[in-house]
């Protein structure tokens, strides 16, 4: 059975949506992989008690306690190289990897952003969109590359900017769009690999 480990630093929504998916769509039969652990670098990450209630492994690998992100790296990937995973996938984990540590997942570390990439990278995509007069905003499936909010796109979910939207609202409906678009997008990544 091959190894999926997520990243979250808070409540896990995308994180708990993949996971749901992969038992439904009976993953470990289809493509022989499971959802090894879930691993956040903020104790207090409300997605992590979900996680462990679905008898998933769970780990903390606090970045605060790290003189540098470097260091911080280095750990998080003596963590995930334990798990020999065939698949990192960064679900609201709200840090920026050095590009060492992209480099050695390179391939097998994807991320979900909130716009339609390449507009919008970085944070307060809603808003931004709003602001901008944008008649669509979204969210992107990408492999991480060391440019932030690159790489190449997997997957994209379309949602209407509507009339007097606030960036809570607009929020709200593309994370919604995010549970939907997660899950396909790793499920179109396994069937890739399996047959390449």
């Amino acid at each position: 059975m091959k190894n999926i480990v997520i990243l979250i630093s808070g409540s896990g929504s995308n994180m708990a949506a993949i996971v749901q998916a992969a038992q439904q769509r009976q993953w470990a039969q289809r493509f022989g992989v499971r959802i090894a652990a879930v691993v956040s670098n903020r104790p207090d990450a409300a997605g992590l008690e979900w996680a462990q209630a679905q008898g998933i492994e769970v780990s903390v690998l606090d970045h605060t306690a790290y003189a540098s992100r470097e260091d911080f790296d280095a750990a998080l990937q003596a963590l995930l190289d334990a798990y020999d995973p065939v698949l990192v996938v960064l679900a609201g984990f709200m840090r920026i990897l050095s590009a060492g540590f992209v480099q050695h997942f390179a391939g097998r570390l994807i991320n979900i952003h909130p716009s339609l990439l390449p507009a919008f990278g970085g944070l307060h995509t809603h808003q931004r969109a709003i602001d901008m007069g944008c008649q669509f905003a979204g969210a992107t499936v990408h492999q991480v590359t060391a440019e932030l909010d690159h790489g190449p796109i997997l997957a994209q979910a379309v949602v209407p900017v509507l009339p007097g939207d606030t960036a809570e609202r607009l929020a709200a409906r593309v994370l919604s769009q995010e549970h939907r678009l997660y899950p396909t997008a790793i499920e179109g990544w396994l069937s890739r690999t399996r047959s390449a």
